[in-house]
């Protein structure tokens, strides 16, 4: 038996790099490998990542990093066409209004980052119909990131692997895999407490699951989300299988 490539990419200078093939379908099709990566922003990137990087073939990312955080830390390869869909972040600025009147707590943390969680539907969906719309492009191989590629980047991977049909409980998996890989930067300091820093730096799948929420309280469900926030109809979604799963 042909053995299956390698999920998780070990590069020096992104810690979170992932590959979305080779997940099933509940129709017995799979995700094709090689085509589509998430990860944590590219700026960091060694000589030797960047020649893996080169070797998988990817010449376009799609960065939902803010405007502030992509201009700080751009993308260590030029060869590499970059989308910029900012997503802006507002946790850390909703926790340090929360300190300056009180002693921050850890359900602080999770609160405020299960409220940012909805604004990806509420308040940055098209930003997610973009991405889809290239996707229909067939620009594979790529890569989608923020900053951790852990929040947005996992929002989005989800939409992804729910639209080709990955059961939830393959999709949750992959979701947390985040808490496996993802190493914080060391040199980034931070004013929050450890106990805040550590909810941040990972995640959960009540975070995921408030996105979900946003959803159906806006949209009646997923199917409806994909078709009138995402641009999705049934059309839509068979090309996306045709170009992203194999039988």
């Amino acid at each position: 038996m042909q053995k299956s490539p390698a999920r998780h990419l070990n590069l020096a200078g992104a810690s979170n790099f992932r590959d979305l093939g080779g997940y099933a379908t509940r129709d017995g099709r799979t995700m094709r490998w090689r085509q589509i990566f998430r990860s944590n922003h590219l700026a960091h990137l060694t000589n030797d990542d960047v020649t893996v990087v080169r070797g998988l073939g990817v010449t376009r990312a799609f960065d939902f990093r803010g405007v502030a955080e992509r201009t700080e830390a751009m993308c260590g390869m030029n060869d590499v066409t970059v989308h910029s869909l900012p997503v802006e972040p507002t946790v850390v600025a909703a926790l340090r209004a929360i300190a300056s009147e009180r002693a921050l707590t850890t359900e602080d943390a999770i609160d405020v980052i299960r409220e940012s969680y909805r604004g990806y539907v509420q308040d940055n969906t098209q930003r997610y119909r973009t991405l889809f719309a290239h996707l229909l492009e067939d620009r594979a191989p790529l890569v989608i990131h923020c900053t951790a590629g852990k929040d947005r980047t996992g929002f989005a991977c989800a939409l992804i692997l729910h639209a080709l049909g990955v059961p939830d409980e393959v999709i949750s998996e992959d979701y947390l895999l985040t808490n496996q890989f993802y190493k914080r930067d060391p040199s980034v300091t931070s004013d929050l407490p450890d106990e805040v820093r550590q909810v941040l730096g990972s995640v959960r799948m009540a975070f995921l699951g408030s996105s979900f929420e946003a959803i159906e309280a806006d949209y009646g469900g997923l199917d409806a989300y994909f078709h009138d926030g995402l641009g999705l109809g049934a059309v839509e979604r068979k090309e996306l299988e045709g170009r992203y799963l194999q039988s």
